[in-house]
């Protein structure tokens, strides 16, 4: 084998400097990073961070607007808003990355199989998750959380069910552009064993797109449990959620617009950021898309 034609297997790292590097020097990349990093501080923190018990009530202070005292106000049953907001960052982290690693982990095995040793076995795997993708995401999840009970464990199946067919879809396509190139056929005509092929040539160059669609697959997942949490099949009471915060603060919208404001702020920009980081690993991983 030809020195030009040897598979490069470090895809996920380009270059010589670092990823987080790479990404920093990047402006929508320094802008993901630091949304993303205010966000997990927050969950990671939130013991400390938060100034009340999220549920504690107090009937004297409730629907006080922003103040020193209450820096978000209260809600109607006088619970400060600030910390649960604070606790509804560490829900929402919790819930996306369990329910992107379910749909990764399986997603990543079905697409490594499908992609990888094609026929009958491509057909049943591919036909299984385009039956999925023919529901809705967010009614098929709402039907699982229906059929198992509303709670955070069971949400967090819910999601990472309906998100298992975009990861095998991104690994199938990626394995079968990598069984394309010249350097797998010149590692047959070799004589390597396939599975060898695949741990050792194949899966070094799938990773890039993969690590960029689980990125993405977490704003998608803290927007679908927001979603459930407003539309009461979420997370349950006494968890703060930022969607169940939403859909309490529908009656005093009028009388107490913080309710609805600062939830919400923190939904866009929680999405907002994991969207733009994505993006930006996208870039870095994969500098082909540049030109």
């Amino acid at each position: 084998m030809k020195k030009k034609d040897r598979p490069v297997n470090n895809r996920s790292l380009p270059g010589n400097e670092s990823l987080l590097r790479q990404l920093w020097r990047d402006p929508m990349g320094r802008a993901g990073m630091i949304g993303v990093g205010v966000v997990i501080l927050l969950a990671v923190f939130a013991p400390w961070i938060a100034r009340y018990d999220v549920a504690k009530m107090n009937a004297r202070a409730k629907l006080t607007g922003p103040c020193a005292q209450f820096w978000f106000g209260t809600d109607h049953f006088g619970r400060d808003v600030f910390s649960r907001i604070v606790y509804g960052a560490r829900v929402s982290l919790e819930v996306g990355i369990v329910a992107v690693g379910i749909a990764a982990g399986f997603g990543y095995l079905l697409g490594m199989i499908a992609g990888f040793f094609e026929g009958r076995v491509e057909t049943v795997i591919m036909m299984i998750m385009d039956i999925i993708f023919a529901f809705p995401s967010i009614l098929l999840a709402l039907f699982i959380v229906s059929a198992l009970g509303p709670s955070i464990i069971n949400t967090m199946i819910a999601i990472g069910i309906v998100n298992i067919p975009v990861f095998t879809r991104t690994v199938r396509a990626s394995v079968k552009t990598v069984k394309s190139t010249d350097y797998i056929a010149n590692a047959r005509s070799i004589g390597l064993k396939k599975m060898s092929i695949l741990f050792k040539h194949v899966t070094p160059n799938v990773l890039a797109p993969f690590t960029v669609q689980a990125t993405l697959a977490l704003s998608g997942a803290i927007l679908t449990e927001a979603s459930m949490s407003f539309l009461g099949l979420g997370i349950q009471p006494p968890n703060p959620s930022w969607g169940s915060m939403l859909s309490d603060a529908r009656k005093y919208m009028e009388r107490a617009p913080w309710l609805v404001l600062f939830p919400a702020l923190f939904i866009i920009m929680t999405i907002l950021s994991f969207n733009i980081l994505g993006d930006a690993l996208r870039d870095v991983l994969d500098p082909k898309l540049k030109l």
